[in-house]
């Protein structure tokens, strides 16, 4: 029997029944609201027309959301409207939690499962000494408190010696949620084709800005290392350099084992997995030692070959990708790698134990899972690639690298020479010229200087020579240079200061000013203004002013700091003691 079809399919509401400004589509009322208009409704339904009760019926429908049938059975008195669902009735009113927030800090605020097992001897004790003092009902109703209820009941309290609200939960937690852990130990010897998947920056030493990421995908049995250059890190863009490097893997890609950040845990990424059958994990928040595998690549293949330079743009990009496209062969079938094979605790040591060296390629053709066909095309490529050339080629693109890195904005890319016969004779002395990789090259540090302040004196050094002695601003000589007529000055000829004699000709020593020092045979080698006058006391010198007037001097200079040379000639001079 066909089915009749008596619903309207298009309803419009009168407007006298709408809020103001208010459409269809925006309306939503409270249970509370829709039971009210029932009963005001309702008895108009009854005692209108067949043409009224049609145009009541389209608005009221309109206004509920209700279906047309059930909406003509709730006017009608045949259906009975749902209850307004009530809330829980509370049990424990504030007293009890005044109470719980007393107990709570009395026991130096431990969590609602202790503190309900801590109640039934801390109330009796508090009451016991004094310090607490409880009605019985709300005394019966702390201890019949659940632990689940301390916890609801404190959670303001907590909040506020947390100093911090309660965390929401964001969006990518539910996409956490949908993704399971592996941790290292959950591998127990994958086959190939399981992989883990982590990104570098090459932003320098800033994180501002746009700069150049690199993809890196890791095999967990073989250590096949594929790397590929990303302009921004966006799932999109991740999601395609993924599809991109399932070609070229020597493997099916089984399973992808990522970190736990957005440009991984996405619906994009996790879409394409589902899409192409492959496992999708992630490691523990902050516990970098789930993914070794690939973060031991990070640093002994894309660190190694690129460094820590900021690369941008296209020209890095374009770069990376030449870089990448020769390295992925030259690591993977010409530079062997170890693989722990175990892994034996005794005491407060580890010993471990690994398989001998062998290549990425050469473990793929060893291994029982890899179809033949595979083995024929690695065995193939292995015979027809020259790894001198693979070289001359990772060392010709660092060195456009490291112009990118250090600003050079017009840097054409390189292009290599067929004839290697030159770069073959420069690895036989390339040792000494220490750092071959032009992204690892040391900077070039600034001359240093020893003086870290400003020499005080400076700026008295000539007038200081003209009164002590003539000499001049450069020459500190004339302040302690005998003179012929036997002047308060004079410095008596006599044995050198030091053990050895004064080497002749010596000049200013360049470590600081204040060790500037003349040949004179007649003058202390060292006269600088960390040496105290009682040096040249035991030499058989004294300091003296030679102020005119000797009352303005009284503070003589013994026991303070020689003069710097000629600098303070114009305060103290030598005198021979007696």
């Amino acid at each position: 029997m066909p089915r009749l079809i008596c619903y309207r399919a298009s309803i419009v509401a009168s407007e006298f029944l709408l809020p103001k400004g208010g459409t269809i589509s925006t309306i939503t009322i409270s249970p509370q609201a829709r039971q009210e208009l029932v009963t005001a409704v309702a008895e108009r339904y009854q005692r209108s027309t067949p043409a009224e009760r049609g145009r009541i019926l389209d608005e009221f429908v309109a206004l509920t959301g209700y279906h047309r049938k059930h909406a003509i059975r709730v006017l009608n008195g045949n259906s009975a409207m749902p209850a307004v669902r009530r809330g829980r009735r509370s049990v424990y009113d504030e007293a009890v939690t005044e109470g719980l927030v007393v107990l709570w800090e009395a026991s130096d605020r431990v969590c609602g499962k202790r503190l309900k097992a801590l109640l039934p001897t801390l109330v009796p004790a508090l009451e016991r000494h004094g310090h607490l003092t409880l009605d019985p009902r709300v005394r019966e109703q702390l201890m019949a408190v659940s632990a689940a209820t301390i916890d609801r009941r404190l959670t303001s309290a907590r909040a506020v010696t947390a100093g911090q609200r309660r965390r929401r939960r964001s969006a990518g937690d539910g996409v956490r949620g949908r993704v399971p852990v592996r941790t290292f130990g959950d591998w127990q010897d994958p086959a190939p084709g399981f992989v883990e998947a982590d990104l570098v920056a090459h932003c320098g030493s800033s994180m501002a800005g746009s700069f150049v990421w690199t993809l890196v995908l890791t095999d967990i049995a073989s250590g096949w290392t594929e790397c590929v250059p990303l302009l921004v890190r966006e799932a999109g863009v991740v999601v395609d350099a993924v599809d991109r490097l399932r070609g070229a893997l020597p493997f099916p890609l089984q399973g992808i084992d990522t970190d736990n950040g957005s440009e991984f845990l996405n619906e994009v990424l996790i879409g394409f997995c589902k899409e192409h059958g492959i496992e999708l994990t992630r490691s523990r928040p902050y516990r970098k030692n789930d993914q070794a595998w690939v973060e031991q690549k990070n640093g002994a293949v894309v660190r190694r070959l690129v460094g820590y330079g900021r690369l941008e743009g296209m020209p890095g990009a374009e770069a990376l990708a030449r870089l990448y496209s020769a390295a992925r062969l030259f690591v993977n079938v010409f530079q062997p790698s170890f693989k722990l094979a175990e892994k034996t605790r005794v005491g407060a040591r580890v010993h471990k134990r690994y398989h001998a060296p062998e290549t990425p390629c050469a473990r793929l053709l060893a291994s029982d899972t890899v179809p033949a066909a595979m083995k024929d095309r690695l065995r193939a490529l292995a015979g027809s690639l020259d790894p001198l050339g693979l070289l001359d080629e990772i060392r010709a693109v660092q060195h456009h690298l490291a112009g990118l890195a250090a600003g050079s904005m017009v840097h054409p890319m390189p292009q290599r020479d067929a004839d290697l016969d030159g770069f073959l004779r420069s690895l036989a002395l390339a040792w000494r010229a220490g750092e071959v990789r032009p992204t690892h090259q040391p900077r070039k540090r600034p001359p240093r200087h020893w003086r870290t302040r400003q020499d005080p004196v400076r700026d008295d050094v000539a007038p200081c020579c003209r009164v002590a002695g003539g000499g001049t601003a450069s020459d500190g000589e004339g302040a302690l240079r005998p003179s012929a007529a036997g002047a308060p000055g004079d410095v008596p000829p006599g044995p050198a200061p030091h053990s050895a004699a004064p080497r002749q000709g010596l000049a200013p020593s360049r470590r600081s000013p204040s060790r500037v020092c003349r040949s004179d045979r007649s003058v202390p080698r060292r006269c600088c203004v960390t040496q105290p006058s009682r040096r040249f006391e035991r030499l058989g010198f004294r300091l003296s002013a030679i102020d005119p007037d000797p009352g303005g001097w009284d503070r003589v200079a013994a026991g303070r700091p020689a003069c710097q040379c000629a600098a303070r000639a114009s305060f103290a001079t030598l005198r021979p003691c007696g």
